[in-house]
């Protein structure tokens, strides 16, 4: 189980902090990039792609808030011993006062 709950915590991490470099410059490309060139950007923070009228493409991320959030609520939670339980909650967007 740590093992997942490390992994969890970098893709947390990598929403967070993570560049988006390569997904602006796939915007501004005037052709699409072949599948060798797409294989190695990193595009870990968008959430979707779809091409628009006109020719443009839209990119959306993930939300840097919300992984910034779950992360503060993983750190705080070992103050209180509920650390893994608290990660799930978090995780899973449970929040006690959205009822």
């Amino acid at each position: 189980m740590q093992d997942r709950t490390e992994q969890v915590l970098e893709g947390l991490g990598a929403l967070a902090f993570g560049k988006v470099n390569d997904a602006v410059r796939l915007v501004f490309c005037e052709e699409v990039p072949s599948p060798q060139v797409l294989a190695r950007m990193n595009l870990f923070n968008v959430s979707s792609i779809k091409r628009v009228k006109g020719g443009g493409v839209e990119v959306q991320f993930f939300d840097r808030q919300k992984a910034l959030e779950r992360l503060y609520d993983y750190a705080h939670a070992g103050q209180n011993g509920q650390t893994a339980e608290s990660l799930l909650e978090a995780l899973a967007g449970s929040d006690p006062d959205e009822v």
